[in-house]
């Protein structure tokens, strides 16, 4: 009777080896994540001020963690969430790929030289031992990483097994030549498509050659196009995402590609040079051992490549994939040639600045309908934070382009009209990037304030002139404190929307009406204020809920009073006329107090 394993056996014994294998990496990845829990973020954060770090840290993480697919979406999620900038983050995604060649080394070492159960057994007892006794903790996790290690190995096991009972005639044949080389590839990518894992195409690979079923070349074929193949993974985890994870992503697909084409055309050599050193070192060309050097050495060659090349492809990339907050941030009206003429880059500024304060009241409207305007107050808004975060960044960078131009054009000889305006436009784009910082902070916390139904307790709130609280059926808990400062967000929502530079009601006494409508919110504030300090000192509310209103009314005062400053002066601008009498001395003639905005009281916005 033939005891041998049939086919159906074989073929269950591969699926259950690739299934091991893929449930051990999640395993690790995920035990090793909840373990490490912040540590990450802080690690990447701190690890990556410079392209070497980044790409140590690339290296060392990936290798910690066995997949460079979960540190490519790692990244593109930290770049998405503006935790990494775009530079540090490319770096950190070529080391990843640096970093994945460690699986092959631990396959190599590990699982064909040592018996498995030897120690995967132990590893995963000792695992889910932990996991058990510090479910949700740290500890948890890292019995999840030891036990997901252990069950990896197990997998590999069985895929030996199962490629050594299938034989060589049961995959296709495929040759060293160029066109079984790109088969191969496309191979490659198909597999790790399909698995979802590169590090499982390589691990089926380096059985697959162990077994005599594949040559080497072969095999180096199905290793290249896995590089490539794993791009997938951050391509869908860059969809909707930022410009700057979109642009990651593409540098992914570029770094893969060039790197693959480069170890396409160097194969050859490459594998004899392998072969040789391998025979040097060992006295015996190990075909698994030539392969892992073969995917570590090329991923090497890939990062040589990309080192002189990451700047043109930064600034390359920098280029495509741009937002409107973006575009918004390079200047329209700034460039070197309206440089050489300082009354038309006076012209041009006036003009760049009017943008900037349109874009930073842009910013205080959306901030402002994040608190409470109307009633009943609306959900959060999902990603407000990151819309808010981006239109600040995009004005910060308008204001520096800015400043940039003005030393610029303060370089050459210029009329004393022009002279005596750039200090004045200075403090007026000041007046702005204050306005947008405050706001922005003012969004964020009307973002994530608990609303009505989340805090009962402020519904004890009954303020002075208010009717008396109707049935509880009648009006929602926390009506009442809402209501006091609903009036306030209002006019300030009213007073950028008059304040605008670039707002229809510019043309129609934009100056007379911010002073009518920041005097309306004065009125409003003053009165709110009165109300809730009259409310906190009566006891009939939690006065910690009163200190953060106060707080934040008086951000957004402070807000209301360096858009009209900047509204103010902008419109006492003189008009270029050419003469240094009259005109040109009156707008610097204005009181100065609020220079660098810092000061939100009343009595500075004179």
């Amino acid at each position: 009777m033939n005891s041998s394993p049939t086919f159906g056996m074989l073929t269950v014994s591969l699926l259950g080896g690739i299934g091991l294998f893929l449930l051990g990496m999640t395993m690790l990845t995920d035990g090793l994540k909840l373990a490490a829990g912040r540590a990450l973020e802080r690690i990447l954060a701190a690890w990556t001020r410079t392209r070497l770090h980044g790409l140590a840290t690339g290296v060392l993480l990936t290798a910690l963690v066995q997949s460079s697919t979960a540190m490519t979406v790692a990244a593109i999620g930290f770049v998405n969430a503006g935790l990494l900038s775009f530079t540090s983050a490319l770096w950190v995604v070529f080391g990843s790929n640096l970093g994945s060649s460690v699986t092959g080394w631990l396959v190599a070492w590990i699982g064909f030289k040592m018996k498995v159960d030897a120690f995967a057994l132990p590893f995963i007892g000792l695992g889910m031992a932990l996991k058990l006794t510090g479910e949700g903790t740290r500890r948890g996790g890292l019995g999840m990483a030891l036990a997901g290690f252990g069950v990896l190995f197990l997998g590999i096991d069985l895929l030996k097994e199962g490629f050594e009972g299938l034989g060589p005639q049961a995959l296709p044949q495929l040759d060293g030549t160029l066109p079984g080389v790109i088969l191969a590839g496309l191979l490659g990518i198909g597999l790790t498509i399909l698995l979802q894992a590169s590090s499982a195409t390589l691990t089926l690979v380096l059985t697959a050659v162990a077994g005599g079923m594949m040559p080497v070349e072969v095999g180096a074929g199905v290793v290249i196009g896995a590089n490539v193949g794993t791009t997938l993974t951050g391509i869908l985890a860059a969809i909707g995402a930022t410009s700057n994870a979109r642009r990651l992503a593409a540098a992914h697909v570029l770094f893969n590609v060039v790197t693959a084409v480069v170890a396409v055309a160097v194969l050859s050599p490459l594998l004899r040079l392998i072969h040789a050193v391998g025979v040097w070192l060992t006295g015996s060309g190990d075909a698994v051992t030539q392969l892992v050097l073969f995917h570590t050495l090329f991923n090497l060659l890939g990062v040589l490549l990309m080192w002189p090349l990451s700047g043109p492809l930064v600034r390359f990339l920098l280029a495509r994939f741009t937002t409107a907050d973006e575009d918004a941030a390079r200047p329209r009206y700034l460039d070197r040639n309206v440089a050489a003429v300082p009354v038309l880059a006076l012209q041009a500024l006036r003009h760049e600045l009017a943008r900037l304060g349109h874009l930073a009241m842009q910013l205080a409207r959306e901030a402002t309908r994040l608190n409470p305007v109307a009633l009943p107050w609306t959900a959060p808004v999902p990603q407000a934070d990151v819309r808010l975060g981006r239109q600040l960044q995009s004005i910060e960078q308008l204001q520096l382009q800015i400043g940039k131009f003005v030393s610029e054009t303060s370089r050459g000889a210029m009329h004393k009209e022009v002279a005596t305006q750039l200090p004045e436009l200075l403090r007026i784009a000041t007046h702005f990037d204050t306005l947008a910082r405050v706001m922005h902070h003012v969004g964020v916390q009307g973002n994530h304030t608990p609303r009505a139904d989340e805090s009962p307790g402020l519904s004890l709130l009954i303020l002075p002139g208010m009717p008396e609280r109707a049935p509880a059926d009648a009006a929602p808990p926390g009506t009442d404190i809402v209501a006091c400062v609903v009036p306030v967000f209002t006019a300030a929502e009213a007073f950028f929307a008059a304040a605008d530079p670039e707002g229809t009601q510019q043309a129609q006494g934009g100056p007379w009406l911010a002073g009518e409508a920041r005097a309306a919110f004065e009125e409003a504030y003053q009165t709110a204020k009165a109300s809730l300090l009259h409310a906190g000192a009566g006891g009939g509310v939690d006065v910690n809920a009163v200190y953060d209103w106060l707080s934040r009314l008086s951000d957004l005062r402070r807000a209301v009073e360096q858009g009209y400053k900047a509204s103010q002066r902008l419109a006492a601008l003189p008009e270029l006329s050419g003469q240094t009498e009259g005109g040109a001395a009156q707008p610097l003639g204005y009181p100065a107090a609020g220079d660098g905005g810092a000061s939100p009281g009343m009595e500075s916005a004179e």
